[in-house]
């Protein structure tokens, strides 16, 4: 097993006022050439965005979005006739391909929105446009990875074009457990949400990352009551 620790306070750093922003790969003003992705996965970004803020409709093509919110809700609207919001606990993905413009707003004037952007660069280029949206409250099992995101349409959780695989899992401290990879040539990158785990070695806290890649499998022990995301992906691009 091969890892790479990434320390919560290593990512890049954006302050826009209404947006306050963490960067675990290069994105905007951040260039690191150490941390250009990791395989498929191209961004992990940690958004803080005030109430009554947001991205205001911009563009994107050939890239697989995904959007969880951790605390607030998102107020989305899409050129493919989508408009909604969502909630903390849900998770959402666009399906780039041959272009889509949206926006995404906080969806209260008061309250602060954070959540989770991630961009997957996708296996397929040029697909239709697609939006999808699920509660993982429906999906999540207590202490276990509950998978949220696959390659398949007919799988728990949303899918996108790639064949990648994303787990949540809420674990009590003292738990051990396992996750076993869906593709043993794929890597994992593991972001700590909240608490604090050991992974071969590697303690993490929240908003800490891990890389992982040469195994079929790794453990996690819980040392503090946790909260973690597994973002299983190609390692090839």
């Amino acid at each position: 097993m091969k890892t790479i620790y990434h320390a919560a306070d290593s990512r890049g750093d954006a302050n826009h006022g209404w947006l306050k922003s963490r960067h675990t790969f290069s994105f905007a003003n951040y260039h690191n050439p150490e941390r250009m992705g990791f395989g498929a996965l191209r961004v992990v970004n940690d958004d803080f965005v005030i109430g009554g803020q947001g991205f205001d409709k911009h563009s994107h093509r050939n890239m697989e979005i995904i959007s969880i919110p951790l605390s607030g809700k998102l107020a989305h609207g899409d050129s493919i006739g989508n408009e909604g919001v969502i909630e903390t606990g849900e998770i959402q993905v666009m399906s780039a391909g041959t272009g889509i413009t949206h926006s995404e707003m906080n969806g209260d004037d008061a309250e602060a929105v954070r959540f989770l952007q991630i961009w997957v660069k996708p296996n397929k280029m040029d697909v239709a446009p697609r939006y999808q949206q699920v509660h993982m409250g429906d999906i999540m099992r207590p202490n276990e990875f509950s998978q949220v995101l696959s390659p398949n349409a007919d799988d728990a959780g949303v899918w996108i074009h790639q064949d990648a695989w994303f787990s949540m899992g809420g674990f009590d401290e003292g738990v051990s457990q396992t996750y076993q990879l869906n593709n043993p040539n794929n890597g994992v990158y593991v972001f700590v949400l909240s608490g604090e785990v050991v992974i071969n070695g590697n303690t993490l806290v929240s908003r800490d990352g891990l890389a992982i890649w040469d195994t079929a499998s790794f453990d996690i022990d819980v040392k503090e009551t946790a909260k973690v995301l597994v973002m299983e992906v190609p390692l090839f691009m």
